[in-house]
């Protein structure tokens, strides 16, 4: 445990955001999972408007530090490739 005040402070900040950290996380899992199984269900209106979403989420979480440039890159060429998979 933390001693002096300057590193508590430390623990209790960033233990705030983490929390927020993985919220962000989890809201980006959640929008690409939706993204896919409304493309699976053949709703393609939605799935634009759900990638457009999910592709601003991503670049939040790369805005605010969550994940690296790269990861967020590869997240949405992925995602995109296998919407036009599913498309077909």
């Amino acid at each position: 445990m933390p001693t002096t005040p300057s590193a508590k402070k430390a623990l209790r900040r960033d233990q705030k955001r983490t929390v927020r950290n993985i919220k962000r996380k989890k809201t980006v899992k959640d929008l690409i999972k939706k993204t896919l199984k409304t493309a699976e269900a053949g709703e393609m209106d939605k799935v634009q408007d759900l990638l457009k979403q999910t592709q601003k989420a991503i670049d939040k979480a790369v805005k605010r530090g969550v994940i690296k440039k790269n990861t967020a890159n590869r997240k949405k060429s992925r995602l995109v490739a296998r919407v036009r998979k599913i498309k077909k």
